[in-house]
């Protein structure tokens, strides 16, 4: 199956998911085959919940790199894949799974997208959103309280502890693996030269990154 692959990395509440969505909406969501790192952590359900708590979630070991590996393959190659759904409430994986058929575009999108070279092999074009720091927090902030039960006080020691410590050694460092960096987050712009370069893969025309700096 030919098929054009696009990483999407970046920081905690970079804005990498808006960047995906655009893609999708942009080209229509039966195009867009998407894999999220984000529901590849270990499967921690051998663990305690105080125990799972401990557990550096920031850090690259924390995913089931092989797992994503082969499931990014079988989907370059044609098949479909079941993807793992996590539990950020208990720390672990659900017995729920997603269903992504292969399609001609297929978007990874993690905190560490760009860091390994065997998913970088996969890419045709990989992205890096630059998001400001205190933006990512609040937004991190928002989103773990909201969405994911966690106390203000739990996020901001996970923040100081690993989040920003992580960021700093593994993801900002990935930057120079990309293509394209996006900067202050999903600017327009930034966005409609993404979905240009997507569309020209689309009609098989023969466009390089380079064409667009």
């Amino acid at each position: 199956m030919s098929c054009f692959v696009i990483g999407v990395a970046g920081g905690s509440g970079s804005g990498k998911s808006t960047v995906t969505n655009h893609i999708i909406e942009s080209v229509g969501k039966d195009k867009v085959a998407v894999i999220i790192q984000d529901n590849y952590y270990c499967d921690l359900g051998h663990l305690n919940k105080e125990q799972r708590r401990k557990v550096n979630f920031d850090h690259p070991d924390a995913f089931d790199w092989d797992l994503m590996k082969e499931h990014i393959a079988s989907l370059v190659n044609g098949q479909a894949v079941q993807m793992p759904v996590y539990d950020y409430t208990l720390d672990t994986r659900s017995r729920e799974v997603i269903n992504v058929a292969p399609a001609p575009i297929i978007v990874i999108e993690g905190l560490f997208a760009l860091l390994d070279p065997v998913l970088r092999d996969f890419m045709s074009l990989r992205i890096y959103v630059d998001t400001a720091p205190d933006i990512r927090f609040i937004r991190r902030l928002q989103r773990d309280i909201l969405e994911r039960g966690r106390s203000t006080e739990s996020v901001i020691k996970q923040y100081i502890e690993s989040v920003r410590p992580m960021h700093q050694q593994f993801i900002d460092p990935t930057k120079r693996n990309a293509h394209i960096i996006i900067p202050h987050g999903a600017n327009r712009a930034a966005l409609e030269m993404v979905v240009a370069r997507v569309n020209a893969a689309l009609n098989k025309e023969e466009l390089l990154v380079s064409d667009y700096y």
